[in-house]
């Protein structure tokens, strides 16, 4: 294989095709993102701060070409992706205005005839694998903070999403960017995996699936190099009898089914309060039924397909096991014409009568699937919720802000939301347990992964 296509979701039509890097090409990278960082780390902070201002701005002024362009790559629709250049510039700007307390020097209690403080020292250079979901706000998860620490950034994003690597490089030449600074890389597995292997990278952060989080651990296991690993999710979300129900409905509808449920936060699993298990049900799949499967190009269409027809395969799959352990389908897929076997286009589907012994309740899915469940108390609630190989967002939905913080104090989780669901605040860290990964993102915090503590002890002789 010299080469990766893009087949369009859209229409299964090749979409765009790019040569894979060679290995001279692989080593270029290395040495001219080797020998910029020397000098990227001496520049000051205030213009790395201003250099990548420059490169959102430029960025955002696309924004109209680059969301008709994510659509035909991944089949999100047109009337949703422009959202997504919206939250790359949010994170970034965020990322921007807290960077300076985020690198600032610690000075513990001063001591006389001392000098003492650590100082955040760049890593080096960082390799930044993205995936092809939310190409856009993964990347820029590492990328910012990477660079504005003093790091020098290779990115490699999916096959199934090259152009976003492109868009982002020409938004740093645009500010001006050093050349080395930032730069991208088409690669296959083979090769990613060699070059995490290489000395020339010092760190890796890798957004994906939990297999490939796995790959990339086992690359880098010869090495000590950090590895910050965001993977993916089963995440719960608890109903109690004090929600507010039009709104907890509406909320986790959206949570479950935006993106074609392609989120690794989305709603994959409910669990409602017994006392309002079936009006909740209801709403949902009246909800539910106001969806416009269809072409993501047409800008009426709400839902999309899901990235490849194995995808959406796989969600047929976990749906038919169900029924056939017996789960009712609340969703009948002939209300959505789009919906055809054998394509990337699959309608909504909402489940009851599921247990944890069936995958959709158990595996990630990855797709528009959710199902439900009623509950007796918190404590069962609790209880499922942490039944799962999976720990990265969860969320209750309730008027009673100290049962959500008294429920969320022994939820296994990385995230813990009171009625929200499937979003991320920059200003928060973004972090996962158990197999959702490993590493921090975002915040302030987000920063730590990205630099080392170098400390500075200095003692003062008298003369």
């Amino acid at each position: 294989m010299d080469s990766i296509q893009c087949t369009s979701p859209v229409d299964d039509r090749l979409y765009a095709e790019r040569l894979l890097a060679s290995d001279a090409e692989i080593q270029l990278a290395l040495d001219s993102a080797t020998s910029t960082q020397r000098s990227w780390k001496q520049t000051p902070l205030a213009e790395r701060k201003a250099l990548c201002s420059g490169a959102i701005d430029a960025f955002v002024l696309q924004t109209d070409f680059i969301a008709e362009e994510l659509t035909w790559q991944m089949g999100r629709p047109i009337s949703q992706t422009p959202d997504e250049v919206a939250g790359f510039e949010e994170r970034a700007r965020y990322l921007i205005e807290v960077s300076e307390a985020a690198l600032a020097d610690i000075h513990p209690a001063e001591k006389t005839g001392f000098n003492r403080f650590i100082r955040r020292e760049p890593l080096g250079v960082v390799l930044v694998i993205a995936p092809w979901n939310y190409p856009y706000l993964t990347a820029v998860n590492a990328v910012i903070p990477a660079l504005l620490a003093g790091n020098s950034v290779i990115l490699k994003h999916s096959a199934q999403t090259p152009l976003c690597a492109e868009r982002l490089q020409q938004a740093f030449v645009d500010a001006g960017l050093p050349a080395g600074v930032f730069q991208y890389l088409h690669l296959a597995h083979s090769n990613t995996e060699k070059l995490i292997q290489t000395p020339e990278i010092n760190f890796v952060a890798f957004t994906g699936s939990v297999s490939g989080g796995y790959a990339v651990q086992r690359a880098a296991a010869n090495r000590f190099v950090g590895v910050g690993l965001e993977l993916g999710g089963k995440d719960p979300s608890y109903v109690r009898h004090d929600a507010n129900m039009e709104y907890a409905i509406a909320t986790l509808t959206d949570g479950a089914f935006y993106n074609s449920g392609q989120s690794c936060c989305g709603i994959e699993r409910i669990y409602v309060a017994e006392s309002c298990f079936k009006p909740f049900v209801e709403g949902m799949v009246e909800q539910v039924k106001q969806y416009r499967l269809g072409r993501p190009d047409d800008a009426r269409t709400t839902l999309g397909p899901m990235v490849r027809t194995g995808s959406a395969d796989f969600v047929r799959c976990q749906i038919n096991e169900a029924i056939a352990g017996g789960a009712k389908a609340l969703i009948d897929s002939n209300h959505f014409e789009f919906d055809q076997p054998g394509t990337a286009y699959l309608a909504p589907q909402v489940l009851v009568n599921v247990d944890h012994t069936m995958r959709v309740m158990q595996q990630e899915s990855f797709g528009p699937v959710v199902g439900v469940m009623p509950v007796r108390d918190d404590t069962q609630a609790i209880e499922l919720m942490n039944d799962s190989a999976f720990g990265l967002t969860a969320s209750v939905f309730t008027q009673d802000e100290a049962a959500a913080l008294m429920i969320g104090e022994q939820v296994d989780t990385g995230t813990w939301f009171m009625n929200r669901c499937d979003y991320l605040d920059p200003a928060l860290a973004w972090t996962g347990v158990k197999n959702s990964g490993r590493g921090c993102s975002l915040s302030v915090l987000g920063f730590e992964q990205l630099t080392r503590p170098k400390s500075y002890h200095l003692k003062r002789i008298a003369e």
